[in-house]
């Protein structure tokens, strides 16, 4: 593991799955609320969120909570 913190590698993410897991693991957002909040389908949210929970565990190990 490198010496990053996890907001370096947060920081370090694609925009938009920045954003998604900042309001999903910060403002503690389900993934219908996050939907609503940005106009778009919950689905392109659970994908936005599982390809950045994806990048995020190939730098640190670490069990992520599923999806609300």
């Amino acid at each position: 593991m490198s010496s990053q913190t996890l907001a370096e590698l947060i920081a370090n993410l694609p925009e938009e799955e920045r954003i998604v897991l900042s309001l999903h693991y910060v403002k503690s957002m389900t993934t219908d609320q996050i939907a609503t909040t940005l106009h778009v389908p919950e689905r392109a949210i659970i994908t936005v969120l599982a390809a950045g929970k994806a990048r995020l565990q190939q730098s640190i190990p670490f069990d992520f909570p599923q999806p609300r």
